[in-house]
């Protein structure tokens, strides 16, 4: 623990700081698991969303600096993939029944 006034206020500031991101940071893998997760149900509108909500937070937490601008856009571009590849699948599945 600090003995210095401002060192003590920068630690409590800090520890705030973590909190928060990693906060940030896990709403943003629980929608990215959730898109992955509606679209193998084949629920299109739900994956949709939480795709939406998703590029959101990745996009405020890179505007906040939690994340580098370079990982939000490999974590949206990996999201989408993801999703255009399972719907992909599925219309190829009901085009075959």
């Amino acid at each position: 623990m600090p003995n210095i006034k401002s060192a003590k206020k920068a630690l409590l500031k800090s520890r705030e700081r973590h909190l928060r991101n990693r906060s940030t940071k896990s709403a943003i893998k629980t929608y990215s698991r959730r898109v992955k997760e509606l679209a193998d149900k084949g629920d299109t509108e739900g994956s949709v969303a939480s795709l939406r909500r998703a590029i959101s937070l990745i996009d405020k937490a890179v505007k906040r600096g939690i994340l580098h601008k370079n990982t939000g856009s490999r974590k949206k571009s990996r999201l989408m993939i993801a999703l255009n590849k399972k719907l992909a699948q599925q219309q190829g599945a009901n085009a075959n029944e």
